[in-house]
């Protein structure tokens, strides 16, 4: 996968390690270094992928901020960035009003560095993922006005990105989707009012990448140590526990997103590869390699629909004794969304290992059958009305037939998507009183 191409958030492990800045690596950066010829000037590192680095960056031509995205210089890499180019730009291309949801490449060259010559892309600097989100919500469901929003954004830029474009994303998850500003005001570059970096600061001549990822490193091992510490302490105090964090007050952040990384999106008569997708949001199709299309992109999309309004993953397959982490997720889907349609289960290039041929699974043979309404009131304690219309919304969208999910376009149309927050609720409020009244 190539890392988010303008995210703030950064990789899950705690940094790339030195030794990938080596010949065909990435490309060592220090603040106020500049590309293009003296027209960005870096000023701190964003984050990082498998492929590249990611830097904020200040464009002097423009004078405002981006994100440059500084891909390893090896063939492999520099072919993998050409092809995020040609995706990005045609959707730059389609887009002049930049409305549809979509990152927006602003410019693309050459950097030559000690460790070979290095595409660089230019895009327009967002805020933090909606993996950030979730999380700097501690994980609780994000109320549905604001489930909403961020889904209108994801279907704007799908039913762009599919009808228009022919581009199937293949990727779509929460941290591929990122907010148009940052959820912590001093952390943007314009909102908290910092002067951009334009030249070197004085007395750091070499204390570049390698030194500052050490240091970085070795802080963190202290912070985690003082941590566990102080848990410690807090566990010999009699028996005083913990209380819980109050919930986060998420007003004032701007929850309109936008989708990014290309790196692994293709066009549709092009498929790249078999097997697509992050795990938890993959398709069944996907899995059963009966070859997929645009309704991949729309199985993703309701997997992260129910992680923002739940604050957990809908699908957490694992492997186990004697059965694989692709049947665990096949049994999982079935458990939530009903038996797969035998001509579906048995489809598939890779279908005879999972299934027999009536449509069961081969090694897990004791299913727990429910459904989305059900585990949204037992396990998430929605309310009736709630859960049984948010399930209203998902579950076309969840058909184990990829011909029978709904377009992006059509899920923009959906009452659920459209209804007004506010009246929503109070209806929501209204049939439950009737549902008492009832008994």
């Amino acid at each position: 996968m190539s890392g988010s191409p303008s995210s703030s958030s950064g990789s899950e492990e705690e940094d790339e390690g030195i030794d990938s800045y080596r010949k065909g690596g990435y490309h060592a950066v220090r603040i106020a270094d500049n590309f293009a010829a003296g027209r960005y000037i870096a000023q701190k590192k964003l984050g990082w992928g498998q492929f590249s680095t990611v830097w904020l960056a200040y464009d002097t031509e423009s004078s405002k901020y981006v994100a440059l995205k500084i891909q390893k210089s090896a063939p492999q890499f520099s072919q993998a960035a050409i092809h995020e180019i040609e995706i990005l730009s045609a959707v730059a291309a389609g887009d002049p009003s930049n409305d549809k949801c979509a990152v927006r490449l602003v410019d693309h060259f050459k950097h030559a560095g000690p460790n070979g010559q290095h595409l660089c892309m230019v895009l327009e600097f967002l805020g933090d993922s909606l993996l950030s989100l979730i999380k700097y919500n501690r994980y609780k469901g994000l109320e549905f006005h604001r489930v909403r929003e961020i889904s209108r954004c994801i279907l704007t830029a799908l039913d762009y990105l599919h009808r228009e474009l022919r581009i199937i994303h293949t990727d779509l998850k929460p941290e591929n989707i990122l907010l148009c500003s940052t959820i912590n005001p001093s952390k943007d570059p314009i909102r908290s009012g910092v002067t951009p970096v334009l030249e070197r600061p004085e007395g750091n001549p070499n204390g570049g990448v390698v030194m500052s990822s050490i240091e970085k490193r070795l802080k963190q091992r202290a912070k985690r140590a003082v941590a566990r510490i102080s848990e410690r302490r807090i566990g010999m105090g009699g028996g005083v526990g913990r209380t819980p964090k109050p919930p986060r007050i998420l007003d004032g952040i701007d929850f309109t997103c936008k989708v990014v990384d290309f790196g692994n999106a293709c066009w549709a008569d092009r498929p790249i590869a078999d097997e697509i997708q992050t795990r938890q949001y993959r398709a069944p199709e996907v899995i059963l390699q009966s070859g997929y299309s645009f309704a991949a992109d729309i199985w993703s999309f309701a997997c992260t629909a129910f992680e923002l309004a739940t604050g957990e993953m809908m699908f957490t397959p694992k492997t186990g004794q004697g059965f694989s982490e692709d049947e665990d997720h096949l049994a999982m889907m079935m458990e939530f969304l009903g038996k797969i349609p035998r001509k579906i289960a048995t489809s598939g290039a890779r279908s005879k290992e999972y299934f027999d041929r009536y449509g069961d699974l081969k090694r897990i043979r004791r299913l727990k059958y429910g459904s989305i309404d059900r585990l949204l009131v037992d396990k998430y304690k929605f309310s009736d009305a709630d859960a049984r219309e948010f399930a209203g919304f998902l579950s076309p969208m969840l058909d184990f037939d990829p011909d029978k999910r709904p377009t992006a376009q059509q899920c923009l149309q959906h009452p659920w998507l459209n209804a007004d927050s506010e009246t929503s609720g109070l209806n929501a409020g209204m049939n439950d009183l009737e549902i008492k009244a009832k008994k």
